[in-house]
């Protein structure tokens, strides 16, 4: 009732507005609607990924056959024909949402909440830390993707990417952007999606920040494993 109450304000506000900022505020919107959608689907891929991925930390040999009978899935080129293009629409979109609340006359600075510096930090580096995991990206598919390893070289070619300190590097750059990312984004999409209300938002700021843990550290630690490990 009260999120009711509060887009109904919203609305009406709008409607107040001069005609060209009306347009913007209302694009600034859509854009945040889709961003946060397509964020939460690739937070899904994430979890799956690293699912898979740590098998190579802690059971080599179960990894080796998760990747051949993974990359000989026929329908494998679709899902990351699809992956790719949602993490540019995310980035797009990201991009057209700061613009149209430019647009709009939204300029309000982020403002750290007491006793919250981490929270935060994951707001003002969503932008950074966007742009290092679209650079991570490129050079991820150009190291493991283009072209791909042969079956059963899975396991050693990651090793050897990852035992170049500037790879290991950017690997572990990219796990903590992730978290950061992730930190600031489930609770942000939730909220642009209208699924943020005082009743849960306690629990989707919890759960959205024990994700962000666990994805970080996560890629974190199986980069570090592989990286070191004789």
């Amino acid at each position: 009732m009260e999120r009711g109450r509060r887009q109904g304000r919203g609305r009406r506000i709008v409607n107040t507005m001069h005609p060209s900022r009306r347009r913007a505020v209302i694009g600034a919107e859509k854009a945040r609607v889709w961003t946060a959608a397509a964020g939460l689907l690739l937070v899904l891929f994430l979890v799956v990924h690293l699912g898979g991925i740590a098998l190579a930390a802690v059971a080599p040999v179960r990894f080796e056959a998760y990747a051949v009978r993974l990359h000989q899935a026929a329908w494998l080129p679709a899902v990351e024909l699809a992956l790719l293009g949602l993490a540019m629409a995310h980035l797009a979109l990201g991009l057209a949402k700061r613009l149209a609340n430019r647009r709009a006359g939204n300029t309000a600075a982020l403002v750290s909440r007491r006793g919250e510096p981490l929270a935060a930090l994951a707001a003002r580096s969503q932008a950074a830390g966007g742009a290092l995991l679209l650079l991570f990206l490129g050079v991820h598919l150009a190291q493991l993707r283009w072209p791909r390893p042969q079956a059963g070289e899975e396991l050693a070619t990651l090793r050897a990417v990852l035992a170049q300190p500037a790879s290991l590097a950017l690997y572990g750059a990219a796990a903590l952007a992730v978290g950061l990312h992730l930190w600031h984004g489930t609770e942000a999409a939730h909220r642009s999606l209208g699924l943020l209300d005082p009743a849960n938002g306690a629990l989707i700021r919890a759960a959205g920040r024990s994700l962000a843990l666990v994805l970080g550290v996560g890629f974190a630690a199986v980069a570090l494993v592989l990286g070191v490990a004789p």
